[in-house]
């Protein structure tokens, strides 16, 4: 596609006096209409740019125009640290985020494909000979109309069966042979009931009749009979009520409050695939029709690679034909026609972005927070609007660079289509390919928050105090060269069988870093997270396994950076044994704003208050008691050093390391988290508000700072996604250091540098989903660069500098 023509005055976005996070009175010009590349370090304020500020004005402008009331119903940030923005089009975010924890939620529902199928079936469908035409709603498992009556459209049906009540046979009703039945008081009450009923509850279970072990267990009665104690004289006689087995499992498990007892009475279930729909969740009518000789469930279930199979040659039929046959089939009808054409052209986005794997099917939960951008990117390339700013946030996580090619085709059909597409981007083969770039730094935190340079990409070579700009030019040198590392054994995995994974056998070196690569959906991850965890450990030479993943460390403001890492405890020990807080009688206690006693009983220790707003978006404040301190004012009296114990939680861990440099407990976890390149955070910032590359880095620091126990197996999942090219350098050189104390670890990657650096590579592939799941070449990584057959060896090449 040819290059755009240079913007024009009146071509730009012009902030003035950006103060959002770490800015610092920005003042930037920002063309429309191009792909404009946000780079920067970790923590650079380039999020704040993009994000906090740009889409944050975009959004608030739009929903000045939405009525009041109407408003409530929307997710509504905070207005932005901003003097003034101008020529500003609406805007559009896309950030990675995880799908919504609901097994309901399907890669059809995220991208709208389920509305379309389910109109295809309904309209266009071949239905049995005298059968009634259905709804679209009756080819959902998610309505009332679609759901399976046994499982209620979940697929998966919980079963109490006798093995699964009774334990062990050999014991009677009295000493416990129901267990399903609950303890205590309550099941004591159900075996004096059976007892009155007429059952023996001293005999072995297994002796009893077939007839009376069936009806104790799966009786739908509920006789009440007169209970008369024998061993309490105290208790008078009572009413009692019978349950059978499977009548309080399933009563618990829809009806309890407390998620402790779902999870007890899950024990005494079987579960698996419904048998009344086969695990689909759907109604024996709906799975009746069928288009191209599949049932909905069928289709959902093929990768889209399969499904644009199918579709094709529904959608190829000319007018003409649909015309004259309209009559035979209902697929072969003008209506199936125009559905299957929209169908196949938004499924063939999919595969473009290098999706083809995912089956509409497959649960939102079980997506990487790639997938899921890249859906949501597809999604709006068909909504064809016009003068709208895309907003990414790194759209190139988790992609296989030969997946990158495709992506920057769409965001180019994004720009053609009228649009601005700024990405926020570590991919420099991406930046590399933008019409703009804002390069933001120079460092992280209060070393950042400054617009280095904006402008044409090839400018930022001109401006030395960029940390980007050496990155963006290509390997020629072949990189730094480095003695690779011998295995001290092999842990050997045979026929082993987990999603696409079937019948591999793969030898994994221990005490060496392994890279396993692939493209997206070729089964690096079953492999690294769903195997090797589970079998590692019977290796004699494995003492421990470690996932180091981008979970959140904490889901509350409670958790954060101090308290994860363990030096928040020598913090508040340090203060605990001053002069003052001893003569108060305050132990370590009164330093923590989780309890009681120190903290700030205004906010409980959050720090801020929720300040609700009739017809307007709720909002934090800080406390107007502690002013965001967290603890009363009697607390902060206390000083260590100087400072009190809010002062040092305000502290970033570059700030703090000099200052507890005489408590050695808190010493070495803030050296470590300076070399994985965390030094900008604040202590005591709150868990939610780090990304998941932050979150992972704090977690690899932690086993970092650990004395050495034993050889443990490290197995890290993407860990560059997030970082700059110069943080991925930090990041591997602590790999490296990890594995140089004998330690094993395997990383799932798609950078390069971070590949080229490893003692063995496993390369996954050749494709995905039912084309994966089979190592395509092994080695080191010079070997497996001149593999023919594997997707990665081009690129690993290119950076080897070959």
């Amino acid at each position: 596609m040819p290059a755009p023509r240079s913007p024009g005055p009146d071509d730009f976005i012009r902030v003035r006096g950006a103060r959002e996070n770490n800015l610092r009175g920005v003042d930037v010009d920002v063309p429309r209409n191009r792909i404009v590349a946000f780079t920067g370090v970790s923590g650079s304020g380039k999020s704040s740019l993009a994000f906090g500020t740009v889409f944050a004005e975009a959004q608030r402008r739009f929903l000045e125009s939405v009525a009041p009331y109407a408003r409530r119903l929307i997710a509504q940030g905070s207005t932005p640290h901003v003097d003034s923005i101008t020529g500003l089009p609406p805007a559009v975010a896309l950030q990675q985020r995880r799908g919504a924890p609901s097994s309901r939620s399907t890669v059809g529902t995220l991208t709208t494909l389920s509305n379309s199928m389910r109109m295809l079936f309904s309209r266009a469908g071949t239905y049995p000979a005298g059968a009634e035409r259905l709804e679209s709603d009756s080819f959902s498992p998610n309505t009332v109309a679609g759901a399976c009556p046994r499982c209620h459209g979940l697929g998966t049906a919980h079963e109490v069966t006798e093995g699964s009540a009774v334990h062990d046979p050999s014991l009677s009703i009295r000493d416990g042979a129901i267990t399903a039945w609950p303890g205590a008081w309550q099941g004591k009450n159900l075996r004096d009931v059976t007892a009155v009923l007429g059952y023996d509850i001293d005999r072995p279970w297994r002796e009893l009749p077939q007839q009376d072990r069936d009806w104790l267990l799966f009786t739908e009665e509920q006789p009440v009979v007169q209970v008369h104690p024998k061993r309490d004289r105290v208790a008078k006689p009572y009413k009692g009520r019978f349950w059978s087995a499977r009548q309080f499992v399933l009563h618990t498990l829809a009806d309890s409050q407390s998620e402790t007892q779902r999870t007890k009475v899950l024990r005494f279930v079987e579960s698996g695939p419904c048998g009344l729909c086969r695990g689909t969740g759907l109604t024996r009518a709906a799975l009746a029709v069928t288009v191209g000789g599949h049932s909905i469930a069928d289709l959902n279930g093929l990768p889209l690679t399969a499904l644009a199979d199918v579709l094709r040659p529904i959608a190829s039929i000319t007018d003409a034909s649909a015309a004259t046959s309209r009559a035979s089939s209902g697929e072969h009808t003008e209506v199936a026609v125009a559905i299957s054409r929209d169908l196949l052209t938004r499924v063939e986005v999919l595969v473009g972005l290098g999706l083809g794997y995912l089956a509409l099917d497959r649960a939102t939960p079980t997506l990487s927070p790639g997938e899921t951008q890249r859906l949501r990117i597809a999604t709006q390339l068909r909504s064809g609007l016009f003068g709208v700013v895309y907003v990414l946030d790194e759209p190139s996580a988790g992609l296989h660079p030969a997946d990158t090619e495709s992506l920057v085709e769409v965001l180019d059909d994004l720009r053609a289509g009228g649009n601005s597409v700024f990405v926020v981007e570590h991919d420099m083969g991406i930046v590399r390919q933008a019409d703009w770039i804002v390069d933001v730094g120079p460092g992280a935190g209060s070393g950042g928050g400054t617009v280095l340079y904006s402008g044409p990409v090839d400018g930022l070579a001109d401006v030395e105090s960029s940390v980007t700009r050496r990155f963006l030019q290509p390997r020629t040198d072949g990189g730094e060269t480095r003695a690779v590392r011998t295995p001290v054994g092999t842990l050997e995995l045979r026929d082993v069988t987990l999603h696409n994974l079937r019948g591999l056998d793969v030898d994994l070196p221990l005490g060496v870093l392994t890279a396993v690569t692939g493209v997206s959906g070729s089964g690096k991850s079953s492999l690294v997270g769903g195997v090797l965890p589970a079998v590692a450990t019977e290796h004699a030479l494995v003492d421990r396994v470690v996932q180091v993943d981008q979970k959140p460390i904490g889901r509350t403001p409670r958790s954060n950076l101090a308290t994860y890492t363990g030096l928040f405890d020598a913090v508040r020990a340090a203060f605990a044994a001053t002069d003052d807080a001893r003569a108060r009688g305050w132990t370590a206690g009164r330093f923590s704003f989780n309890v009681a006693g120190g903290r700030c009983e205004v906010c409980q220790g959050e720090g801020s208050v929720s300040v609700e707003l009739l017809f307007l978006p709720g909002s934090w404040a800080p406390c107007p008691e502690c002013h965001g301190s967290r603890y009363t004012a009697e607390t902060l009296e206390v000083r260590w050093d100087g400072a009190s114990i809010a002062d040092v939680l305000a502290m970033t861990v570059d700030e703090a390391a000099p200052f507890l440099a005489s408590l050695p407990a808190a010493s070495r976890g803030l050296e470590t988290l300076r070399e994985v390149g965390l030094g900008y955070l604040r202590l005591g910032q709150p868990a939610p508000e780090l990304s998941g590359g932050e979150a992972q880095r704090i977690k690899l620091a932690t086993e970092l700072q650990r004395a050495r126990t034993g050889h443990t197996l490290y197995l890290l999942d993407e860990p560059t996604t997030g970082l700059h090219p110069a943080d991925v350098e930090l990041l591997t050189a602590q790999l490296s250091r990890l594995t140089d104390a004998g330690n094993t670890v395997v990383v799932v990657e798609h950078a390069m540098d971070v590949v080229a650096s490893a003692d063995h590579v496993i390369d996954m592939g050749p494709s995905g989903g039912d084309d994966g799941g089979r190592v395509v070449a092994s080695g080191t990584p010079q070997q497996v660069a001149a593999s023919t057959t594997s997707r990665t060896a081009p690129y690993l090449r290119a950076q080897l500098g070959h």
